[in-house]
């Protein structure tokens, strides 16, 4: 019945949920299923609860492998999460030998942002590229790079941790340790805190937006209130996009690629950014890579993890 297709689960890994999906080998969804991971209380018990939920929405398919994406820190070649979730003893997990032992197929285990990357050149926005930057601006700066139409993973698997980059050796403290790090400046929480600081001793059309949804302040009122015309929005947008063209362009010195993929909630903010960021970006690049690439924003919104996850079994 089934002859000579692959099928392949892709499973995103999410600190509360976990989502799995059955792809087909044109990246189409049959089944999906998603579950809380609130009252596990073992890695074992995460492990075995992926294991069931690739089992339930594989049935009666053969399945050919499993490609998982996670948060934290990533040993893709040992298929091993070494840490980074606020999972119950989510440290050292071997996923690849735990899943594909229960399972009996191959199993693919990249970092999320890594997963998103994959996805969007596979499926998305970065199809038809050869060498292509993806970026996504949310919380912090995750990143993932294809260089040759190749996952770009380095030594340890850790390559492309663009948002850990220095761009203010005396700028404020970063969670690793550094100062100035790019996600200090220009990562939606950076655009959070930096509306937050403008806004004391002046009203602004921000805090207002907020209050009337009943939601604490964030980068998306911030482009609201901007769009509105609101001058403290103005001033907040423009210090983050100078700043997301320093790292931009850094990423082009360093990768000379055809694409950059914008992803994350900040990504939403349409003509309200991409313009005046392919401006300001152009500004920092050397001649010689002028008109090499172009920046656009990501195409597969929430499901970009579970997709490129199953694309580590479909090299399109």
């Amino acid at each position: 019945m089934h002859t000579n297709e692959q099928y392949v689960v892709g499973i995103d890994l999410g600190g509360t949920k976990i989502a799995a999906a059955l792809f087909d080998s044109k990246g189409e969804i049959l089944g999906r299923e998603r579950m809380e991971t609130a009252n596990a209380r073992t890695a074992q018990e995460v492990v075995q609860r992926m294991i069931d939920m690739i089992r339930s929405v594989s049935e009666g398919y053969p399945l050919s492998g499993v490609g998982l994406a996670s948060p934290g820190a990533v040993n893709s070649k040992e298929g091993i999460v070494l840490h980074g979730t606020n999972l119950p003893e989510w440290e050292n997990v071997p996923l690849k030998k735990w899943m594909g032992e229960a399972l009996g197929v191959d199993v693919q285990v990249v970092n999320d942002a890594n997963a998103a990357a994959w996805g969007e050149y596979v499926r998305g926005a970065g199809k038809q590229s050869e060498n292509m930057v993806y970026v996504t601006f949310s919380t912090g700066i995750g990143a993932g790079i294809v260089l040759d139409g190749k996952l770009l993973l380095g030594t340890t698997s850790f390559a492309g941790e663009l948002g850990h980059n220095i761009i203010e050796p005396h700028g404020p403290e970063c969670i690793c340790g550094n100062k100035g790090c790019w996600e200090m400046y220009a990562s939606g929480t950076a655009i959070r805190d930096s509306a937050v600081e403008l806004m004391r001793g002046r009203t602004s059309a921000i805090a207002e937006l907020a209050a009337a949804r009943g939601e604490a302040v964030s980068a998306k009122h911030v482009f609201e209130a901007s769009r509105q015309g609101d001058p403290v929005a103005a001033e907040v947008v423009e210090r983050a996009v100078s700043y997301m063209a320093i790292g931009l362009a850094n990423a082009v010195h360093t990768f000379n690629p055809d694409r950059i993929v914008i992803g994350g909630g900040v990504s939403k903010a349409g003509d309200m950014l991409f313009p005046v960021l392919r401006a300001q970006t152009e500004k920092h690049i050397m001649k010689p890579y002028l008109g090499t690439y172009d920046i656009v924003p990501a195409d597969l919104r929430d499901d970009v993890g579970l997709i490129g996850a199953a694309a580590l079994f479909h090299r399109a």
